[in-house]
């Protein structure tokens, strides 16, 4: 009786999904649940493992969001490795799951990579994580190390001290030869070339690097866009899958935009630029409730916390 409440739970979770709405808000023909004032990223950074079977959904916004039925990568395959395995953050959508072993193989077998490392995805019903990203919410967000996979299965203690290495050399905002070589040219290229993915966020310095490596095709790089940090990593991003009414797609990039131009110019004139002193004490921004979520996203959180529950009840009797 117990299991069988559990998946109903789970079943009503994402009853009256739309498609197309705001963040936080839904056309759902249910009433949202009422407001849950706790800080979003504790509630759902508390869940340790989705709670019975769902269909596989991407809900709202990568940065406002959550995943229903998401998979966990296991920590070593054929042709990657996962880090930092005690932050729980295996968590995706099955497609993402899918992506990565499909691009673990492919960059072994038509590129000759020894392997790629898995940093952060997601946490098991997504939502907003506990600290370093503002993003990886709703199951479709991947970062991969720059640096190759080692020879040897890593040990845990490896997992959890080694750094990633930034392959930008800070000071002259240019990609480091000592690191940056044509084996990480062939990973970004191949990484982009699956139809399913949207955008790969790397560093300026990254960007131009590839820029400059790029031969006649260079249709690749319309989904590698520059962004802040990503010197250690780089960031995948999925369209949104089939059978996720309420995900909200990343906007596409303009045709025939390699982002090897102005856009790229913009980014070092930023990097370059001296920050300028705040006129006046910024005050601490406001943490994200459960309720600014949108409501599948409340009330999916709602129905794995009854149904952990209902687990603890029935392991203690």
């Amino acid at each position: 009786m117990a299991a069988n409440l559990k998946y109903w739970l789970l079943a009503i979770a994402l009853a009256g999904i739309c498609a197309d709405a705001p963040c936080g808000q839904s056309r759902a023909a249910e009433p949202a649940p009422a407001a849950d004032t706790r800080e979003a990223k504790k509630a759902f950074g508390a869940v340790k493992s989705p709670a019975g079977q769902m269909a596989p959904q991407a809900i709202g916004q990568y940065d406002c969001g959550c995943v229903a039925g998401a998979a966990k990568m296991q920590a070593n395959g054929a042709g990657w490795q996962v880090m930092r395995l005690s932050r729980n953050r295996v968590w995706g959508h099955p497609v993402l799951l899918g992506y990565l072993g499909k691009l673990a193989t492919d960059s072994q077998q038509l590129d000759g990579s020894p392997g790629i490392l898995v940093g952060d995805m997601g946490q098991p019903i997504g939502g907003p994580l506990l600290g370093g990203h503002a993003s990886h919410e709703n199951g479709l967000d991947v970062d991969l190390w720059y640096a190759p996979m080692p020879g040897h299965t890593l040990s845990t203690e490896e997992r959890e001290q080694t750094s990633a290495a930034s392959v930008v050399n800070h000071e002259t905002l240019i990609a480091d030869k000592a690191v940056w070589t044509g084996a990480q040219v062939k990973l970004l290229r191949r990484a982009a070339s699956y139809p399913e993915v949207a955008r790969i966020f790397v560093h300026p310095a990254v960007k131009k690097a590839l820029c400059d490596a790029a031969d006649a095709d260079r249709t690749w790089l319309q989904k590698i866009r520059p962004w802040y940090r990503h010197d250690d990593h780089f960031h995948i991003r999925l369209n949104c899958p089939p059978g996720s009414p309420s995900c909200q797609a990343q906007a596409p990039v303009a045709a025939g935009d390699d982002g090897c131009g102005k856009e790229l110019d913009d980014w070092f004139k930023k990097l370059r630029a001296k920050p300028k002193p705040p006129i006046k004490p910024q005050p601490p921004a406001k943490p994200m409730l459960v309720s600014d979520l949108p409501p599948e996203c409340q009330t999916l959180l709602a129905a794995t916390e009854r149904a952990e529950k209902i687990k603890a009840a029935d392991s203690d009797r």
